[in-house]
């Protein structure tokens, strides 16, 4: 039986992870702020008896370094770590205001991503020792860490330095036989993605990206972008010279800001109680 941790596992990408591997028959340690989101995800869950849920922000260290020890302990190992917590603001360097958000994004996608993978690492090499192959440690990056995107400063930034950080991590770790796996999505159909505004090209349902991350994930794949058709977009992407990027992106849309997600968010709940 597989033991996998997740983080920001209530909804989204982390749901549909924790959907995939419960159905493989995966026992799970759950993580994320909303509780009873948590709760109504385990319900869900093929054996929920199995998975311990934990109600955390990532962004406390110590609580999230409890919650590790505490699933090594009930579950005797660990098999994946997916560090899949993250938030997506619009940012704007010139706009007041926007510092603490800025400073709220590095630590949610980049930081947290560090101190999740922190306190298993010990208890992988040590079963790696003992002869144990599968073991992985995956980072959640993003397409939008390959180039910075207009409007998206901090989340761009914070990807881009996930996807380096994963990669300086998979050299360190080659040597105990641990893998470290990047995962670039582009766009995913989740909670977060649906207050864009904006046209999605390639949108991909989040349990087909939950099935197709974890086929790599099993691979060891050392990086992997998710759709494949964003793979090509990539790569020409990355050769753009700087002069045909700017050009081609300097009227892209902008992503909102937090202030219109709310504004967003707010209008959603009021649609969906107008339908019922």
């Amino acid at each position: 039986m597989k033991r996998v941790f997740i983080t920001g596992a209530s909804s989204g990408l982390g749901a549909a992870l924790a959907a995939h591997y419960a159905a493989e028959g995966a026992q799970l340690g759950l993580l994320a702020r909303r509780e009873q989101t948590l709760s109504d995800l385990r319900a869900t869950l093929p054996h929920p008896e199995r998975h311990r849920l934990y109600v955390v922000d990532v962004c406390d260290h110590a609580a999230l370094a409890a919650a590790a020890a505490d699933f090594l302990q009930q579950a005797g190992g660990i098999d994946i770590v997916i560090a899949n917590a993250g938030v997506s603001y619009g940012t704007l360097t010139e706009r007041d205001g926007d510092l603490p958000v800025f400073e709220k994004i590095i630590a949610t996608n980049l930081t947290a991503t560090v101190a999740t993978f922190t306190p298993f690492i010990a208890a992988m090499k040590n079963q790696a020792a003992a002869g144990q192959r599968d073991l992985r440690l995956v980072g959640i990056g993003s397409v939008a860490g390959i180039r910075g995107l207009p409007g998206a400063e901090a989340y761009s930034a914070s990807k881009a330095a996930v996807i380096s950080y994963c990669e300086s991590l998979r050299i360190e770790m080659r040597r105990h036989r641990i893998r470290v796996v990047t995962i670039a999505p582009g766009y995913i159909d989740t909670p977060m993605t649906q207050l864009n505004t904006y046209a999605m090209p390639f949108l991909l349902p989040a349990s087909d990206f939950a099935a197709r991350a974890a086929k790599r994930i099993a691979a060891g794949c050392s990086y992997a972008i998710i759709p494949w058709q964003m793979r090509g977009v990539s790569w020409l992407l990355k050769l753009l010279p700087n002069a045909v990027y700017d050009f081609a992106f300097a009227r892209a849309p902008y992503k909102s800001s937090i202030t219109e997600q709310q504004e967003i968010q707010k209008q959603q709940a009021a649609n969906h109680a107008a339908m019922d």
